[in-house]
């Protein structure tokens, strides 16, 4: 059996000189040229110092650390899994945490500077990456005009094609992103949204780009690119998602099953008071948890009603009922969450504990 001194302390040039004689071509070939690969960068001795110490030697399975301080991120909203290898296996290992295989995705396309792990496929329909393969992609542009993203045609596909994910990053896109628009799309079209901050993340440590972290649910990123750390990545999440499993988790249980079919009992004992009282529901009834009132047989204004309302301390919004004309000018109030009519929702007052006598007093 070789001693240690013998195969623990023999240098690389004597174990393999072909990668030793790589490494050293490599450090003349930076020193010596100009890099301006964009996903390149130099490290510094004390992060090479680190990545070659005795830590190599350990296995670490333990939970995921507090966010770097670089970030200023608060511990107690986000968490942050330091233990993908890179961006494409981080990218993939968050879309597959959040997205069942076939969910829709929608990214940056390649051409207009995104990424491959975005959902990429050629314009024949091949698909490039595992990202296009197990999830369905829509991708968004740039403006052939200004090559800035257009932010108008995005929300109008998003709105069109529901993705569950909305991907904010890309690989070549020189301007900074307008976050706030993003996450106001994401919310209209019900989608999650994750940053992929990979070449710019050393920016935003240092305040040189705009933050993700108050607008996104997910954020990637490499750490050797503008971090200037190691090849490594990272995932930080808001801790608020793992809310997501919990909800998941209680709605599995026998007492959840009751609070179901109290909500829809409810819902029918306020309909059906609406109904007595000559009031036009449509559809005339419901079999789940909301009710829509038609107010346009009454003459009355979305206006008049959601202020009337509001008097009550009772808030309701507008939206639309089948046949009218203009979505823009809706005839009615939604209640709690429904459309152009009074959209009466149960759910909320349901989980108080409210049974059917007290929506039957709630419709009074």
């Amino acid at each position: 059996m070789e001693s240690v001194a013998e195969w623990g302390l023999t240098p690389l040039s004597a174990v393999d000189p072909e990668i030793h004689d790589l490494i050293e071509h490599e450090k003349r070939r930076q020193s010596h040229g100009i890099e301006l690969i964009a996903s390149e960068n130099f490290t510094s001795f004390a992060v090479i110092e680190a990545l070659g110490s005795a830590l190599t030697d350990k296995t670490s399975a333990a939970p995921a650390p507090s966010p770097p301080s670089a970030f200023r991120l608060d511990p107690a909203r986000w968490g942050v899994n330091v233990q993908p290898y890179s961006g494409s296996p981080a990218n993939f290992a968050a879309y597959t945490a959040l997205l069942n295989p076939h969910d829709r995705i929608m990214g940056l396309d390649l051409p207009s500077g995104g990424h491959l792990t975005h959902g990429y496929y050629t314009s024949g329909g091949k698909k490039i990456s595992a990202t296009s393969i197990y999830f369905e992609s829509l991708p968004y542009k740039v403006s052939s005009v200004t090559g800035h993203i257009d932010y108008d045609k995005l929300e109008e596909k998003a709105l069109d094609f529901r993705p569950k994910l909305i991907i904010r990053g890309g690989s070549a896109y020189p301007r900074d992103w307008d976050y706030a628009r993003f996450r106001s799309i994401a919310d209209k079209c019900g989608a999650l949204l994750l940053c992929d901050m990979a070449h710019i993340s050393g920016l935003v440590a240092a305040q040189e780009a705009a933050n993700p972290f108050e607008f996104c649910d997910v954020v990637t990123t490499t750490t050797h690119k503008s971090l200037r750390g190691l090849r490594s990545s990272m995932i930080f999440f808001r801790k608020g998602i793992a809310a997501l499993a919990v909800a998941s988790k209680q709605a599995t249980s026998p007492g959840f099953k009751a609070y179901a079919k109290q909500v829809k009992a409810n819902a029918v004992a306020l309909g059906n008071y609406l109904m007595s009282k000559g009031y036009k529901l449509v559809t005339d009834g419901t079999e789940n948890h909301l009710v829509l009132w038609d107010l346009r047989p009454l003459g009355l204004t979305r206006n008049k009603v959601e202020k009337l309302c509001d008097l009550c301390n009772i808030t309701v919004n507008k939206n639309a009922v089948f046949g009218d004309s203009s979505a823009l000018a809706p005839g009615g109030v939604r209640i709690g969450t429904n459309v152009i009519f009074c959209g009466m929702c149960t759910p909320a007052m349901t989980s108080r504990g409210l049974i059917e006598k007290d929506f039957e007093q709630i419709a009074e």
